[in-house]
């Protein structure tokens, strides 16, 4: 395959993996509870809505917190283009454990990375509009407060200062190199199409 064809399978993963970015916000914004009436939250949940139908037949409702449909979606998402993908580059059929581990992976990938700029963005506004109402500052704080209030109470503020959003970078980017490095490797030459 030519250069030319490589970048267009490239454009097609990261397509993917944006969509599969937006499909596990809708699934974190979702396990944290955070306003389903904000239009960030409703713009989320439409542009995700014709994936995630199909599996909401037979997934059910929610359940819990968990919108385990949008999980199932978003697995199948990526598994498929993982195929797909290595098909057209002339890979051939790589073994199905390789490509579940790949989707996995790409999954942990991106709600890390989720984490990771709510938590910059969250810090920004505490510096420059700590009581800002935008419904985009709203949905940051609902989003990052779930794994931020567990660390508060082992580490509460130092006067002005908060440690805990380093405790969490520190967190994620532990994760991110031992959990999801591994899962990359595991996945084969699936793991090339994990992140974005």
């Amino acid at each position: 395959m030519g250069q030319l064809g490589n970048a267009g399978l490239l454009l097609v993963n990261t397509l993917i993996n944006i969509y599969l970015f937006l499909m596990m916000l809708r699934f974190l914004l979702q396990a944290s509870q955070a306003d389903y009436y904000n239009p960030i939250s409703q713009s989320v949940v439409k542009i995700t809505q014709p994936v995630v139908r199909p599996f909401q037949g037979f997934l059910g409702p929610v359940l819990g917190r968990f919108d385990m449909a949008t999980l199932a979606a978003a697995f199948v998402l990526k598994a498929v283009s993982i195929v797909a993908i290595l098909q057209i580059a002339g890979f051939g059929m790589p073994p199905l454990t390789q490509v579940a581990i790949g989707a996995v992976a790409a999954i942990a990938n991106a709600i890390l990375k989720i984490y990771f700029f709510a938590l910059i963005v969250m810090i920004i506004l505490s510096w420059v509009a700590p009581n800002a109402s935008h419904p985009g500052a709203l949905l940051v704080m609902q989003l990052v407060e779930p794994i931020m209030a567990p660390v508060r109470r082992v580490i509460p503020p130092l006067g002005m200062i908060d440690l805990s959003p380093i405790v969490v970078f520190i967190a994620i980017s532990l994760i991110d190199g031992i959990v999801v490095g591994a899962l990359t490797r595991a996945a084969g030459i699936a793991g090339a199409l994990v992140g974005l």
